[in-house]
């Protein structure tokens, strides 16, 4: 428990960079002069970052291990907060905001590894519900604090203190976190002399061939469907909901993110026992034979509710006005938190059962595949709504999620086949 709680700290520790930087986005743009719309350039950015990071982070994961690559991004953070609250122009805010970001990337592919090496096959979903959980508790109360202290204190300040965290976090894993990976196994195991430094020549990108395979692929895909529905409601929030119901305090807006938030904590707890035991089930009917696409049928829930829930926003921001529409709004924020990851979790797990050896690189790289799809997203969502409004938007990204769900049926009834397309490496009963 003790190795689950320090990498849930650090994937807290990164989700909470990412969402305190939305709510101060108004705040910034005053500061520096800016359009808002210019200033939400930097969240593309970061997203870009991710997708950078987590794939460099997680291929040399698998040669020195995950302790040293957690103390590598540490740095990175740390500098790259106290560039971001010194920033002067657009310039040097997009470019700290990157180092930021990059240094926190592997966080989430990382904390999976850790967490594929040390819990067994069908112990993993509750663990990694656990790991999603703990973590969202940051993306719940990120956007609140981060507008809090934005109107009542000073986003550079809040920056400043995110340094300071990620100091002490370097701190703590210096001292106490072990490395989990099975000896033997890593890169610098392998070599027939270790001197003092040793710097590998790794293609960062080598993971993404892992994409090759059509069900991977299938897990990248459907995840960045269901993701964008998030972000498509979270993004433009203060120019959506904030000015349909005159909400212009920062604290405010930040608060209407807690609801989204408390429904992903939510989900991500109910997602990993859910699909744990569905795993269990099935694996009983079929009289002890594993079927890895059994866990997917945990996910059907949550991809029949989202369209619903994203679809009902856009129509009530529109039409719905006073407290009753505010309220209702609140209602779908929290009903697409919790159903978004009782999709996302079936998926995430099910992509570390399939590719355990290579559980890191194989969340790497549906994450950076995914972080490049959403920077490209997410820079089209206020655009796309000053030009057809809150509802159409919103009702394309549900049509959206009920593709992806279609997706994940297929991929239920036809994966062996999928499978036997384009063989990876994937693993076996024997060696999960």
């Amino acid at each position: 428990m003790s190795i689950l709680f320090h990498v849930s700290f650090v994937g807290l520790l990164a989700m909470f960079i990412q969402a305190t930087f939305v709510p101060s986005i108004p705040r910034i743009a005053k500061d520096l002069d800016l359009r808002d719309a210019v200033v939400s350039l930097a969240f593309s950015i970061s997203i870009f970052a991710n997708a950078i990071g987590v794939l460099i982070w997680s291929a040399y994961s698998s040669f020195y291990g995950c302790r040293a690559i957690y103390l590598w991004g540490m740095p990175f953070i740390c500098i790259g907060s106290c560039g971001v609250a010194l920033s002067a122009s657009l310039q040097s805010l997009l470019f700290w905001r990157f180092m930021q970001m990059f240094g926190c990337a592997g966080a989430l592919s990382l904390g999976l590894g850790v967490i594929g090496h040390i819990y067994k096959l069908e112990e993993r979903g509750t663990a990694i519900g656990t790991f999603f959980s703990s973590i969202l508790i940051g993306e719940t109360v990120a956007p609140f604090l981060g507008g809090a202290a934005t109107q009542y204190w000073s986003w550079r300040n809040l920056h400043y203190s995110i340094a300071a965290w990620g100091s002490l976090e370097m701190l703590f894993i210096y001292l106490s976190f072990p490395e989990t990976s099975h000896p033997g196994t890593l890169g610098i195991d392998k070599l027939p002399s270790r001197g003092s430094v040793h710097i590998a020549r790794i293609n960062p990108l080598s993971s993404l061939g892992l994409l090759r395979s059509p069900n991977i692929f299938v897990v990248m895909f459907v995840s960045t469907i269901v993701t964008n529905t998030n972000y498509v409601l979270l993004v433009p929030l203060a120019y959506t909901i904030g000015v349909r119901y005159g909400i212009t305090n920062e604290a405010t807006i930040g608060a209407l993110f807690l609801p989204n938030g408390f429904g992903s904590f939510t989900g991500a707890l109910i997602a990993g026992r859910l699909s744990d035991a569905v795993a269990r089930r099935w694996r009983e009917k079929r009289g002890g034979a594993w079927c890895p696409e059994d866990r997917l049928r945990a996910a059907w829930i949550g991809g029949l509710i989202i369209p619903w829930s994203i679809g009902a926003s856009g129509l009530i921001t529109t039409y719905i006005g006073g407290p009753i529409g505010l309220a209702l709004n609140i209602l779908c924020l929290y009903v697409n938190g919790v159903a978004v990851d009782l999709v996302l979790g079936p998926l995430t797990v099910y992509n570390v059962d399939i590719n355990h050896a290579r559980s890191a690189e194989a969340t790497a790289a549906c994450m950076a595949s995914r972080s490049l799809l959403t920077s490209a997203a997410t820079a089209i969502i206020v655009p796309s709504i000053e030009r057809m409004g809150v509802a159409w938007t919103d009702i394309i990204a549900a049509v959206l999620a009920v593709i992806g769900q279609c997706i994940v049926f297929f991929t239920i009834r036809h994966g062996d086949r999928m499978r036997a397309i384009i063989d990876v490496g994937f693993s076996t009963m024997e060696n999960n």
